[in-house]
């Protein structure tokens, strides 16, 4: 199946909301699928709608692609965060937007989420960890919240103008 092509800061759309599926149709799943096979080629371990230039409530994640072979990833529409443990935790957070660049994000260490899957059953997961991260990650993109958004306003500024020096792009782009 062919990829979609990851979208990357300053392009707009990542700072969008994006909009709620009304019904899992054969084009939303087709969708996932192929968001599935853009974080797997792009080796992430998430992926939201936001990302590929969609703007629906559509993520995808799986912390275990990183072992070869052994992917099951999570297709989700329209994730909902219902709760949030308050134990907070720090990780280091990378994302397919803003590649090659890192940083040290606190969220709380457990989360609740519902949503519907790709046959349009309604879930809910509860998570710990790597994989609670990157569900509260990938939600914020839907919400147009980039993980940068979470650390202080220096650490961002020079994060975001390292990104821009690496990748060639004037520094006069806006966030």
């Amino acid at each position: 199946m062919k990829t979609y092509e990851v979208i990357k800061i300053p392009d707009p759309v990542l700072k969008q909301i994006a909009q709620p599926i009304e019904t899992i149709t054969p084009e939303i799943v087709a969708q996932m699928k192929r968001m599935v096979d853009t974080m797997i080629e792009s080796n992430g371990i998430g992926l939201a709608a936001n990302q590929v230039g969609l703007l629906n409530r559509v993520i995808i994640v799986d912390e275990s692609c990183r072992d070869e072979g052994k992917c099951s990833p999570l297709m989700m529409a329209n994730p909902k965060i219902i709760k949030l443990g308050d134990k907070p935790m720090v990780n280091t957070e990378g994302c397919l937007s803003i590649p090659e660049e890192f940083a040290d994000v606190e969220r709380p260490e457990e989360v609740t989420v519902s949503y519907i899957d790709e046959t349009g059953t309604q879930k809910e997961i509860s998570a710990t960890g790597l994989l609670s991260a990157c569900l509260q990650h990938e939600i914020d993109h839907l919400d147009g919240v980039l993980f940068i958004d979470h650390i202080s306003r220096l650490k961002r500024e020079r994060l975001i103008k390292r990104f821009f020096k690496n990748q060639k792009i004037s520094d006069k782009a806006v966030l």
